[in-house]
């Protein structure tokens, strides 16, 4: 049997790929505008920054990481997502040093060992902003508003921005004793995880989809119940910036993210139409993350949402751009001493930044008109014997099936004034 691919991977190819490229080029556009700088960290860390950072009650950690030893017989882990990464070069390269805040964004592959389905793959990619050093509600509100921004810009309709508070080390002790009590009578129709969860972290119950645990915290105590006055006020504020920035969104008191390290503000973006697992973005407020991994308090806030998902959705939605044409002309040169002068011609074309191809099976002149067809070339540029001899190159237009003739000399400044033209048409 061929090698195949490792389940939950997929293979990029071309006519899929400039789709990727459409939804990177609008990200990178948009961040832009909001004045985010990339970053890019290495593809695998110390497992430990993940354990410490996404926490140890996470299912990414239990039971989704790549990790292996290197042969230093150190242990080092697949980034299972960025937030902790990032945060981990804030702290190494002493970015707390320069002026704050420090808005940065990325856009790269992740890996989790989880059962692929519908828009969930083992390696999958995020795009995800990450603002570190303020900890005003303005953030909050700017970072909602940019994927707010993002999905307008792409054309996603039937979105729903959904936001919570989760307290925070001051408040969130009391709702978990709430939550405990609450539970202790249904505990019986908890699922194995959420029964870990119970002692170690029971407000990720709120989050699990297992219908039975959803049934049994109907009624439970929310975090909305317990905030103290500090993060009530910022939670106010948050939803009257996301009000004037005209953000349509729902308070959803059941929101708490399946992430250990979120305080305060948290959000998702569901939309409608990709399957049962709706949510094609999410994040929120992470005040304590940077010092739980070494670095000195500070305040951040930041989301991540899966690319293969939005895809799907754009998909859906029928809000993927048609394929653009891959050449402005193909060049069909008949003959070897032809093929030469054209390959010269191709060339000077080239360094003016105009898209050519060029047969290189030397087929005949009907095969190459197919080929330059199924590349979406507007012309033809036809150089055989004759032409040689008369120093012209034929120039057929494919759309209108007209052609004329240029001499060779001229045939770069012609071609040149031709994709202008059709440029800026």
């Amino acid at each position: 049997m061929a090698i195949q691919r490792p389940k939950g991977t997929q293979d990029l190819l071309p006519g899929t790929v400039e789709q990727w490229q459409y939804l990177e080029e609008t990200m990178r556009c948009v961040c832009r505008e909001y004045g985010y700088d990339e970053i890019r960290t290495p593809m695998f860390e110390a497992t430990e920054l993940f354990q410490r950072g996404v926490g140890q009650t996470t299912d990414i950690v239990k039971k989704e990481m790549y990790t292996f030893l290197d042969k230093g017989d150190r242990s080092m882990t697949l980034r299972p997502e960025l937030t902790a990464s990032v945060c981990r070069a804030y702290v190494e390269n002493k970015l707390y040093g320069q002026p704050q805040p420090i808005k940065l964004f990325y856009i790269g592959p992740m890996f989790r060992y989880e059962r692929p389905q519908s828009g969930r793959f083992r390696q999958f990619h995020q795009f995800g902003v990450e603002v570190l050093g303020a900890d005003q509600a303005v953030v909050d509100a700017e970072v909602i508003s940019l994927v707010w921004d993002l999905y307008k810009r792409l054309g996603l309709t039937k979105l729903e921005v959904h936001v919570n508070s989760v307290g925070c080390p001051v408040c969130r002790p009391k709702h978990r004793v709430q939550l405990q009590e609450f539970l202790t009578t249904r505990r019986d129709g908890l699922c194995k995880d959420c029964l870990d969860r119970f002692d170690r972290n029971p407000l990720r119950i709120l989050d699990c989809k297992n219908p039975a645990c959803q049934a049994a915290t109907i009624g439970a105590p929310t975090t909305r119940d317990t905030l103290c006055e500090d993060c009530s006020t910022h939670f106010e504020k948050v939803l009257a910036f996301l009000e004037a920035a005209g953000v349509v969104c729902r308070v959803n008191p059941r929101l708490v993210r399946g992430l250990d390290y979120y305080t305060k503000t948290a959000f998702e973006v569901m939309v409608e139409e990709i399957g049962a697992q709706s949510a094609i973005c999410g994040g929120g407020r992470y005040d304590g993350l940077v010092e739980e991994i070494g670095g000195p308090p500070t305040p951040g806030f930041g989301f991540a949402m899966g690319m293969e998902r939005i895809l799907a959705a754009l998909q859906v939605q029928h809000k993927l751009p048609e394929e653009k044409p891959r050449v402005f002309a193909m060049l069909i040169a008949l003959g070897e001493k032809a093929q030469i002068e054209g390959f010269s011609l191709m060339s000077a074309l080239r360094t003016q930044s105009i898209p050519v191809s060029m047969d290189l099976l030397n087929r005949s002149l009907k095969a190459q008109l197919k080929a330059a067809d199924r590349q979406g070339a507007r012309y033809a540029l036809i150089l055989g014997e004759q032409e040689l001899e008369e120093k012209v190159l034929l120039i057929r237009d494919l759309t209108l099936g007209e052609q004329n003739q240029v001499p060779l000399s001229k045939a770069v400044e012609e071609i040149k004034k031709m994709y202008q033209r059709g440029v800026n048409a």
